[in-house]
C-alpha cells in the first residue's frame, strides 16, 4: 500500500546536502564524445526529515546544485523513536532490494554507501541495514527512500485499524 506523502517546505528546515553518487557519461558524436555528468543528492534535516533528487548537467557543480534543489522538492517526514526507525520493513526498487531493522541505542547506522547516506540525513542513529541484489545506487536510494516513506508509526497504526492508540499493544484501557 502507498501511501501519499504530504508536502513539507524546505525554507523551513535546516538541510544539510550530501552526495551518494557521481557519474560521468558520454555521449559519442561525430566530432567525439561529449561528456555529462549526473549527481544523485541526498538532502536532510537530522530530524526525521529527507528527500533525494537527481541533477544532469555538463558540469559536475551545477549536476549537484540541480540534484539539491530536486531533492528539495522531494522531502518526505519519517517517523523516528528514540533514534530509530519504529518497525523492520524491506522495499524493493528495481533489482535493488533494502532491508532496514531498528537497533538498540549505541549499535550506530550499519549500513554501506547509498542507505548510509540517506540514514545519516534523516537522523537515524541506531539501525541495521542490508542491500540485496543490485548495488546500482540510483535503485537502492531510492528502494531506501521507498522503506522510509512506507513505516508507519503507532498513531498511524491505529487509525488504520480504527483502534484506539492503547489498543495497538492489547492493553486494555484502565
Amino acid at each position: 500500500m502507498r501511501r501519499k506523502v504530504e508536502r513539507i517546505n524546505p525554507n523551513e528546515l535546516d538541510l544539510k546536502e550530501k552526495v551518494v553518487h557521481i557519474n560521468r557519461v558520454a555521449k559519442v558524436v561525430k566530432g567525439g564524445r561529449n561528456f555529462s555528468f549526473n549527481a544523485i543528492v541526498v538532502v536532510g534535516d537530522g530530524n526525521g526529515h529527507v528527500g533525494v533528487g537527481l541533477g544532469k548537467a555538463n558540469e559536475v557543480t551545477e549536476a549537484i546544485t540541480k540534484g539539491s534543489e530536486n531533492a528539495k522538492k522531494n522531502l518526505v517526514h519519517v517517523p523516528l523513536i528514540k533514534g530509530t526507525i519504529p518497525h523492520q520493513i524491506t522495499a524493493k526498487y528495481g533489482a535493488a532490494k533494502v532491508f532496514l531493522k531498528p537497533a538498540s541505542a549505541g549499535t550506530g547506522v550499519i549500513a554501506g554507501g547509498p542507505v548510509r547516506a540517506v540514514m545519516e540525513a534523516v537522523g537515524v542513529q541506531d539501525i541495521l541495514t542490508k542491500s540485496i541484489g543490485s548495488a546500482n545506487p540510483h535503485n537502492v536510494v531510492k528502494a531506501t527512500m521507498q522503506a522510509l516513506v512506507d513505516l508507519l508509526d503507532v498513531s498511524a497504526v491505529a487509525k488504520k485499524r480504527g483502534i484506539r492508540f492503547n489498543e495497538v499493544f492489547n492493553k486494555p484501557l484502565s
